[in-house]
């Protein structure tokens, strides 16, 4: 993975990611969100992967069910975030929408996906903090913006 800094203005900062064939996305994102220590950044991409694990989140039983993705996708959408689980830790969060050959589509929650050729990231880091707290109703840890 390639990085870039393209911009810092009061704090906020901009970054462009380059992620290559191969690479894993939820490690790199995770290794590049600690070495900068981000905590309440947002991001977007577009590319392409060679397999995925998507999740859907069965709200009855309260828990993610996997969707395997095993063919090249194009990620027609990738939208995710940063921000501080309650243990402190860099939590990343992301939904995307993969278009298949046939132009059909899977959604969902991203686990993990390989890289294949490319996946072209904007991140943008704010200044102030966000943190997770967990959520009773349904066992997840949701951003809380007062925490």
């Amino acid at each position: 993975m390639q990085s870039k800094l393209l911009a810092e203005i009061d704090g906020q900062r901009t970054f462009a990611l380059v992620l290559e064939a191969g690479d894993r996305v939820m490690a790199c994102l995770s290794d590049f969100a600690e070495r900068e220590q981000l905590s309440a950044s947002q991001f977007s991409a577009i590319g392409a992967f060679s397999d995925a694990e998507m999740r859907y989140f069965d709200w009855e039983a309260k828990t993610y069910l996997p969707i395997p993705v095993h063919e090249q996708v194009e990620v027609a959408t990738l939208n995710g975030d940063v921000a501080l689980a309650p243990d402190g830790k860099r939590a990343i969060h992301i939904h995307a929408v993969l278009g298949r050959r046939d132009g059909s589509a899977i959604a969902g929650h991203l686990a993990e996906a390989h890289v294949r050729p490319t996946l072209e990231v904007v991140l943008t880091e704010s200044p102030a903090h966000l943190r997770k707290k967990h959520d009773p109703e349904t066992g997840l840890t949701l951003i809380h913006p007062e925490a």
